[in-house]
């Protein structure tokens, strides 16, 4: 998986679960954010401003 702000990939740990975050756009889809990108951009709206 990549993350949607910076397009860096996503490590998986056990069980396939990541390290990072799910956050839901405008249109319901689920888009994944990294842990880097997450303590970046505290806030899910800071997050969804910088997806374009």
């Amino acid at each position: 998986m990549k993350c949607i702000i910076c397009k860096n990939t996503i490590e998986t740990i056990f069980l396939n679960k990541i390290l990072g975050t799910y956050i839901k756009d405008q249109k319901g889809k689920r888009q994944v954010v990294c842990f880097e990108c997450q303590k970046k951009f505290s806030s899910k709206s800071d997050m969804m401003a910088q997806i374009k």
